[in-house]
Parts: structure tokens; sequence; C-alpha cells
């Protein structure tokens, strides 16, 4: 039965169809040829097992999912933008352009899921974009949102350009703590949102038991060879001198 979560600033229907579309954009499964696709290294698998204590399964079982979690990264990004569809009063996720915008506002944001995700270039070019913005509306103010920030902030956004340093009091960088604030007039609205986001996944996922994970690797390896091990030996080294005496 699905539960109340009582987050004030969008509602409980709303939030549980957001994170719902979230999940269902999760890649929930894995079979064995996605698995090799860029043949697996054996040897590391072999070093991860006996290193960290493992079965050899439990180490293939890792790598399965560090592979699937590549694939989700991207999704993360999806139910962070697409919340504010639902904040109303003029908050806009545009086609284009920046990833949220409140034209009423004058306000246009690049979100950002860690401080540390863009390289000099990125972050230049994000830079001159919002300087193109502040030129084409002289009352625009734009945000770099972070996500995962070093510290809760709403501060100018210090950059070289040029070898030159550039700053401007509405170009800014901020926390997503402080932008929640900004959106919903609550500053304990992103607190709230992490508070109640385990709960609304497991509601999410216990009514809907299409989305478990299906891992066909492990039988499919089975029908390599009765070895987890052998049979990733196999897939790697099939060609190589020596190896073809395990599949006898």
């Amino acid at each position: 039965m699905r539960r109340q979560y009582n987050l004030g600033f969008i509602s409980d229907d709303d939030i549980y169809e957001h994170v719902k579309r979230t999940v269902e954009s999760y890649r929930r499964d894995i079979t064995l040829l996605q698995f090799n696709e860029n043949i697996v290294d054996p040897i590391k698998l072999t070093f991860d097992s006996k290193v960290y204590g493992k079965s050899i399964r439990e180490a293939i079982e890792d790598e399965c999912f560090r592979q699937i979690d590549k694939s989700n990264t991207n999704k993360i990004g999806y139910f962070h933008q697409y919340l504010f569809h639902y904040a109303g009063n003029g908050w806009v996720v545009p086609k284009e352009g920046f990833d949220v915008e409140n034209p009423d506002l004058h306000i246009f944001v690049e979100l950002k899921n860690k401080h540390n995700t863009m390289n000099s270039a990125s972050s230049q070019k994000t830079y001159m974009k919002m300087q193109a913005k502040l030129l084409d509306d002289d009352e625009a103010t734009c945000y770099l949102v972070e996500v995962i920030s070093k510290k809760s902030k709403d501060e100018i956004w210090k950059m070289t350009l040029d070898k030159q340093p550039r700053s401007h009091k509405k170009i800014r960088r901020m926390s997503m703590d402080k932008f929640y604030e900004l959106v919903f007039g609550d500053s304990m609205a992103f607190y709230k949102l992490c508070m109640a986001l385990p709960i609304i996944i497991e509601d999410v996922v216990n009514e809907n038991k299409n989305l478990a994970l299906s891992n066909y690797v492990y039988e499919e390896l089975a029908k390599e060879h009765a070895d987890l091990l052998t049979a990733l030996y196999l897939l790697a080294f099939s060609t190589y001198e020596g190896f073809e005496s395990l599949n006898k």
C-alpha cells in the first residue's frame, strides 16, 4: 500500500509518478552478450575475487552492476531536472536552451550532478552561454546548480576566460538545497525529498514487480562452461594458445 510522503512542495501523486518514471527508465537487465561486449577481463575479476575475499560469482555480479550503473547515471540527471516540471509558478523544463528556466523571473539554470564533473573547456563554454544570456536579457540571472556540491552555497561564479579572471553578480554557483529554497520557498525542501526518497522508491518497486532486475549472465555463462571463471577465460582467450584445453 502506497504511503503518504507529505513533502509540501510537491503532491504525493506527482512525486510518486516522477520517481516511477525514473525507475522505469533504469536499465534493469543484462545478458552475457551485453556483459562481454567489450570483452570482460577475467584476470582482473580473478584479482578482485581473491583480494576482496569474494566468490567469482560475486565478482561477476559487481561487474554487472558496474556496467548497468554506467547506463543509469543519466537517468538521475533526468530525475533532478524534470522534478522542476512540477514546481509551477513559471518554472519550466525547456526542450532546448537551459536545463531549467523561469522566464517570468528571468532565471536560467544549468544543472550538474557533481561539483567536479565539468572540465575547464566545459566550464568555460557554460559560463560564456550565461554571459550571452545576460546580453540578451539584462534582467537575467544565471545559475550553475550543483546537486553534490562541496558545501551549501549561493555565490558569484568566478571563472578564468582567456587567462583573465571573470565574475558577474548575476552569474552564480548554487548548491541544490539553495536552489530548492529558491524554487519552492522552503529551505528544508531538498532535505525533505532526500529523507522521503527511499520510501517512495520502495513503494514504486513494490507496486511494480516488473521493475525487478533480470540478470541472465550466470545462466548463459554456465552454458559456456560449468565453472564460471573458466567460462570467462574461454570468452576472452578462446583463440589463445593453451586455452583450447579448457574445453575438454
